[in-house]
């Protein structure tokens, strides 16, 4: 095949345009440098999607498809399945791979929960002596995550909690009704309920506008008040006149001579023609297991294993967040009449680690995503609507109906569920990994990735915890939890690994270079001007959602980086 080779070479080829990689464009533009960014999926303008579309447009109702699982309004296309993108898996793991083909990547479709991380998740291992401690600190991370709060705008309040830092918050939206429920049991059984801490504006801040509560936050926004990378950090990149983007550009390996990176082959998906650009940093950005399947694919007679991957570690201590959910039917939500909830979107309020691991059988915690309310109806709306009757109800037993009394059901049940999602933290086990599929290839000839994964007992009773919590809760709201709680034998209602879409870890920092991939800079200890600066460089997954602290290091790396290259150490 012939490879087109561009005479160009750039400061940075940055392979990814999300959380990580928006963020290094964002930084590396301003400082001056002339930056690539290739990109696997198409372009994007939040400004032109569905956001005000109406369910009853569509012959779907708003239903999930392959391109976008979460229903065909939601902003993030690319899925668990992508056509020509296969993956596959080891016998008895079950892993889910999310990926995001689009300008922004997966920074479209997330929930803009941004949880600082806390000095307890940066020293886990000295803690509780499982898994191992970051070479950093929260004090490192903490100027960064102040930038980040400045710079994109956030919300929530300072509750002075130890390991749940707060920030640099604007107000927080008032509570929901359903929220104020929730709280006022979870004030009686003395767990913490407090403001969410979200990035979406509820005041003008650099020249953005407010959200003023015109639509649901998945659709993407056109007034730019949430954070997405294509909204708030590449639109300025680009006015630097220093930023350059390839959309649909599919990366097959990073190319490297004589103990440097000289940048980047990709295949252009639309035309099919593989291209190779050069530059004298290369930044890794694709997600945590896009970045290492690009390493182990990167072989060369002095990194037969994959480049970077002296040590071996390149796709092992994979992890992510552990999840189960509960939902809750609550009589006092019941023929409630109209009522205002509006607000941005997402949870109000959300209940962070409340509890002593000494005094329990696992290690680590969980936060709790609330939701509930009368939202928008659109396909699945109060799916099982059939069974509520009888929860409540007095008189004969009753399933479903017709006309008139099946729309008084709606209207009597319209807004009275209430649902409670955990997000736990896993712990590091090197045998949790993904590795190159010597047997499968993509539609454009690259080899795929193989996971192997299983929770351990540490996550398994995590959940149980889980479960009962969110049904005790329910109950001291006088309300049933729907369904009962799932056995073990059920994993306790467990996740598949993957599915909160949290995976990390994959090229994880150290300070020895036997056992890590990375430096405390996001810095490849065998190759030096090749950074990693997407979520393959945690160490543990705290049980926050790991957004904010992937752009708080893309940041510190992309100081780093324009510090060296002033040095002319890169």
């Amino acid at each position: 095949m012939q490879i087109i080779e561009s005479a160009e070479e750039y400061d940075v080829c940055i392979v990814g345009s999300g959380a990580g990689g928006g963020m290094a464009a964002h930084e590396l533009t301003k400082a001056g440098a002339n930056v690539l960014m290739l990109e696997a999926g198409g372009w994007f303008d939040s400004e032109d999607f569905a956001m005000f579309n109406w369910p009853y447009e569509s012959p779907r109702r708003g239903g999930p498809t392959r391109r976008q699982p979460f229903g065909e309004f939601d902003a993030c296309f690319g899925g668990w399945d992508i056509e020509g993108e296969p993956y596959t898996t080891t016998e008895g793991t079950e892993f889910d791979w999310f990926r995001g083909r689009m300008l922004g990547g997966r920074t479209n479709h997330w929930g803009r929960i941004s949880l600082r991380f806390g000095p307890d998740d940066f020293r886990a291992r000295s803690k509780d002596g499982m898994g191992d401690d970051w070479p950093i600190s929260y004090q490192d991370v903490k100027p960064y995550y102040d930038r980040l709060d400045r710079l994109i705008g956030i919300f929530g309040t300072n509750e002075g909690i130890p390991n749940a830092p707060g920030g640099i918050y604007m107000d927080p939206p008032e509570p929901r009704c359903y929220e104020h429920l929730i709280k006022d049991a979870c004030d009686d059984m003395d767990i913490p309920c407090i403001p969410s801490r979200l990035s979406i504006l509820t005041e003008p801040h650099n020249g953005r506008a407010a959200c003023h509560y015109c639509g649901q936050c998945n659709r993407s926004c056109s007034t730019h008040s949430n954070f997405s990378s294509p909204s708030v950090l590449l639109p300025p990149a680009l006015e630097t006149g220093n930023l350059e983007i390839i959309n649909n550009a599919m990366v097959r390996e990073v190319t490297y001579e004589d103990g440097k990176a000289t940048g980047v082959s990709y295949v252009n998906k639309e035309n099919g023609k593989e291209y190779k650009v050069k530059s004298k940093v290369v930044v890794l950005a694709a997600s945590a297991c896009e970045s290492a399947r690009l390493l182990l694919n990167s072989k060369s007679s002095d990194f037969p294993n994959g480049l970077a991957n002296s040590s071996g570690v390149v796709g092992k201590y994979l992890m992510d967040s552990t999840g189960t959910s509960v939902m809750g039917l609550i009589p006092d939500l019941m023929n409630m009449p109209a009522h205002n909830e509006d607000g941005t979107g997402g949870m109000h309020l959300y209940i962070p680690w409340w509890k002593d691991n000494s005094n329990l059988d696992f290690a680590r915690g969980y936060h709790v995503e609330l939701w509930g309310g009368r939202g928008m109806p659109s396909y699945g709306f109060m799916g099982g609507i059939q069974n509520y009757n009888d929860l409540f109800q007095d008189g004969p037993k009753r399933s479903g109906g017709y006309g008139k009394e099946l729309k008084d059901d709606y209207r009597c049940y319209y807004g009275s569920m209430v649902g409670f999602s955990g997000r736990g933290e896993s712990i590091a086990y090197e045998d949790n990994y993904c590795e190159i599929d010597p047997d499968m290839v993509d539609e454009w000839g690259i080899p795929v990735l193989r996971f192997n994964y299983n929770w351990s007992d540490q996550e398994y009773k995590q959940v149980k915890h889980m479960q009962e919590t969110f049904r005790n809760i329910i109950d001291e709201m006088g309300g049933e939890a729907m369904g009962d709680m799932p056995s073990k034998e059920d994993g306790y209602g467990i996740t598949n690994p993957g599915q909160i879409i949290h995976e990390v870890g994959t090229t994880r920092m150290g300070d020895d270079p036997k056992k890590s991939v990375l430096n405390e800079y996001c810095q490849a200890h065998d190759v030096d001007n090749l950074f990693v600066t997407d979520g393959g460089s945690f160490v543990s997954q705290p049980h926050k959602n790991p957004t904010w602290t992937i752009m708080a290091l893309s940041m510190r790396a992309s100081e780093y980086i324009v510090d060296q290259m002033e040095k002319r150490n890169l």
